[in-house]
């Protein structure tokens, strides 16, 4: 059980207390939907897979682009999905007001933190500079023994291929370690990723 505070839509602060028998997956995505179908049609197959293995969602909070196509799915079949958005976002009307729980706090970092802290692992869809960074960080945070979590990416229809040949060629210069690299799970199809972040045993500390 995990007991945070967290601040709601009026802006006040409330506590708030999370079960941790089920696991929870954050996922990063745009909030575009993309010009290909698969984007989507992928994002939807997440979230039944996500019902399938009896995890939880975390996200963004957004209604719109694949962020909103993975949280009408996951909800559609049963999945308790936690939105964390900035009061920023959530003032633009853009926050999903159908979900299971919203949280809504004060700046993108605290965003980032509260996701990260209710979250027992990390998956990128495609999407932008906002995904991106928000992968890396999770991403970096495990190189550095931060936390032990998981992280890995849907590579629908090949659309990070470039970014894994920049981390080879990061590799390669000598300025990323492969062992690093290889933290990063790379897969085509959702059930496979989350079978292996569900099963994921975390390297020993050296």
């Amino acid at each position: 059980m995990t007991v945070g505070r967290t601040q709601n839509s009026k802006g006040t602060t409330e506590n708030f207390t999370t079960m941790t028998a089920t696991i929870n997956i954050c996922v990063f995505a745009g909030s575009s939907s993309g010009v290909r179908d698969e984007y989507s049609t992928v994002a939807k197959a997440l979230g039944r897979e996500l019902a399938v293995k009896n995890c939880g969602l975390v996200y963004g909070g957004g209604r719109v682009g694949l962020m909103g196509t993975l949280a009408d799915e996951a909800l559609a079949h049963g999945v308790n999905v936690v939105g964390v958005i900035p009061k920023r976002l959530f003032a633009k009307e853009v926050a999903h007001r159908g979900l299971s729980d919203l949280r809504v706090v004060s700046s993108m970092q605290e965003r980032k933190t509260l996701m990260g802290d209710l979250s027992h692992g990390f998956i990128a869809l495609p999407g932008g500079l906002g995904t991106l960074e928000e992968l890396f960080e999770v991403l970096s945070w495990a190189q550095l023994g931060i936390h032990t979590k998981p992280c890995g990416i849907l590579n629908v229809r090949g659309y990070y291929n470039f970014l894994l040949d920049f981390l080879d060629h990061s590799v390669s210069e000598q300025f990323l370690k492969s062992v690093h690299k290889s933290l990063l799970m790379i897969e085509n199809e959702p059930s496979t990723l989350l079978d292996r972040l569900i099963s994921y045993q975390a390297p020993e500390a050296r």
